[in-house]
């Protein structure tokens, strides 16, 4: 078969769908040698990847490039009013693999699998913009109509997205994880920034600072545990700035912190291994997740972790980590002073995070999605 795979967000700056979707076809590569897949590195009608060449490519004859626009508006229309010989110059796939929430229509015989990450636009819109809020809910709205295939990145996700759209087959769904990129062999390299950080003398937290990622309980927490134990370690904060900074300059101002917290900004891999393998221990309190590669990520360096027991974090951090209620500022802030206080809890929780780490696997996620695509195939389309 062909299988016209969607990689328009495995360029430079990934975030999750771009994590999901180069670590699946990076995996893909190795363990299916009956398909030939027809990549995708402009898809859909919002996002926008400047330079096709950064997105992710195999070597060998069976990956080829699909269509690349010189401009966005080109791209939206194309996707947008698809035109006659739509499938045609997709590369004539047998199946389409959409991967960053959007889901294409006009497709005429071409089976569509859609990556389903999560449905928080629906649980609190104020957790992101009305833009992308509205792009999340066509893409998945689209799908529960008309995609052949689910493919959910944990069984929270899909759980819920079968509550909203219940009438979608579950027959037709399957789920398949995220692993983690980095392993204890992975190269490290201290950020520059955090030259004057010791190993193992700071809290992490990595993530874009956005509302459901909670860092104002957090910030909150860490204020709590510094005065309740004169703990003086400072709080680092790998990733994106985000979309509301201003409240969060002002939150830390307010709760006399500033001072005390470092922000990265965006690292390389090797900055962030270094930053997940050295923390005293990696804290993750968000209110939603879809999946949570973060708390596997730690994990799989031997982090220490606590992290909230909402939505799909228990799922990837099993017994390995301390959970807290992601609304309970005081049971985050005695978390943090227990780790603090205790060598032995924190060693114990290091080992913990390696074996499970390694329950999770780009090659076993890989046969999952290689099966769903032959299963797919043998099935009538859904949305004809």
């Amino acid at each position: 078969m062909k299988i016209g795979f969607d990689v328009s967000q495995t360029g430079a700056g990934k975030a999750g769908c771009g994590y999901f979707a180069a670590g699946l076809l990076a995996a893909l590569a190795a363990v299916d040698r009956d398909n030939d897949y027809l990549l995708y590195p402009a898809f859909g009608d919002f996002w926008w990847e400047p330079w096709p060449k950064a997105c992710l490519r195999p070597a060998g004859s069976r990956f080829r490039l699909g269509p690349t626009f010189r401009r966005f508006w080109s791209q939206k229309r194309f996707f947008r009013q698809p035109p006659a010989d739509f499938e045609a110059r997709l590369g004539n796939p047998d199946i389409v693999h959409a991967n960053n929430f959007f889901c294409p229509t006009g497709l005429a015989r071409a089976q569509l699998v859609y990556t389903l990450y999560d449905l928080s636009f629906l649980d609190n819109p104020a957790w992101t913009t009305e833009g992308n809020r509205t792009g999340c809910f066509d893409g998945v709205f689209r799908a529960a109509t008309t995609a052949d295939y689910v493919v959910s990145i944990s069984e929270y996700s899909l759980d819920h997205f079968l509550r909203i759209f219940p009438h979608y087959p579950r027959s037709r769904t399957v789920v398949a994880p995220l692993a983690s990129r980095f392993s204890t062999a992975s190269p490290q390299a201290r950020p520059r920034i955090a030259d004057a950080i010791a190993s193992g003398g700071y809290w992490l937290c990595v993530g874009t600072i956005e509302p459901r990622k909670n860092h104002e309980r957090l910030f909150a927490a860490y204020a709590a545990w510094r005065k309740e134990t004169g703990g003086s370690m400072p709080l680092v904060l790998a990733g994106g700035k985000g979309w509301l900074m201003d409240d969060v300059a002002r939150t830390v101002g307010e709760l006399g912190i500033a001072d005390h917290l470092v922000f990265t900004g965006y690292v390389s891999d090797a900055e962030l291994a270094w930053l997940y393998a050295n923390c005293h221990a990696f804290l993750y309190p968000s209110l939603f997740e879809g999946f949570g590669l973060p708390v596997l990520e730690a994990m799989s360096l031997g982090a220490a972790v606590v992290c909230s027991d909402a939505t799909s974090l228990p799922e990837v951090a099993g017994e390995a980590a301390l959970m807290v209620d992601p609304l309970d500022v005081a049971g985050l802030a005695q978390a943090m002073a227990k780790l603090a206080d205790d060598a032995v809890l924190r060693e114990a929780l290091r080992q913990k995070s390696l074996v499970r780490a390694k329950l999770f696997s780009w090659e076993r996620t890989a046969r999952v999605v290689r099966d769903a695509y032959a299963a797919c195939a043998t099935l009538p389309r859904l949305g004809a």
